[in-house]
């Protein structure tokens, strides 16, 4: 109710019914920006300025629909643009360390032993390097189905492009993860039996 009741503030010129929808999808929004620039200070400011676009913006929304895929798509297209601008690398241990999410949250829901990623550090951060080495649209396409959990005709939908591009793109990012990742696979088939990391296990 409180997010309607907001929403219907916005569209009458109220710019401080924003508090809210900030406190509602901040952290998640940051989270999101996060994984696909890899710079903390940036995805803060990339959010930042999607609110007030949202803002800017709240008339064309349909307020029947839920707000927060509507504003994440802003927050997406923001952050994909950012990192093709960018094209850095930054230092994987200071990423880890201001991370207020990991690499675990993101592939909770391909991953049947989500616990013991997120306690193992060096797979935790080879997973990390790895993200950064897929280019912006795969990077994007794995927070889109992994962490956002969108499906791919959602996907598809938001991106405004066909879905074999998006199951092609998916395709690519799984198979250069697997591959970066192949001596983590190695080892965990070596092991106990346990499993350590999978992006294939999908539905």
């Amino acid at each position: 109710m409180e997010e309607h009741l907001a929403i219907a503030r916005l569209k009458q010129g109220d710019i401080e019914a924003l508090e809210p929808l900030v406190r509602t999808y901040q952290v998640q929004a940051v989270r999101t920006a996060y994984l696909i620039v890899r710079d903390r200070a940036l995805a803060e400011d990339l959010v930042q300025a999607a609110f007030l676009r949202a803002y800017e913006r709240i008339s064309l929304f349909d307020d029947s629909r839920p707000f927060a895929p509507w504003f994440l798509r802003i927050v997406l297209n923001d952050a994909l643009k950012a990192a093709r601008r960018s094209g850095r690398s930054v230092s994987l241990a200071t990423s880890l360390s201001e991370a207020e999410t990991t690499i675990a949250d993101l592939l909770t829901a391909a991953t049947p032993t989500p616990d013991l990623l997120a306690e193992n550090a060096e797979l935790r951060q080879a997973v990390w390097d790895a993200l950064g080495k897929l280019s912006p649209e795969q990077r994007t396409a794995i927070v889109q189905r992994y962490y956002l959990g969108m499906s791919e005709a959602e996907m598809s939908d938001r991106a405004q492009c066909p879905p074999g591009t998006i199951k092609w793109r998916l395709h690519k990012a799984k198979q250069r993860l697997r591959s970066l990742l192949q001596p983590w696979h190695q080892a965990d088939t070596d092991g106990p039996g346990q499993t350590a990391y999978s992006v294939e296990q999908e539905t």
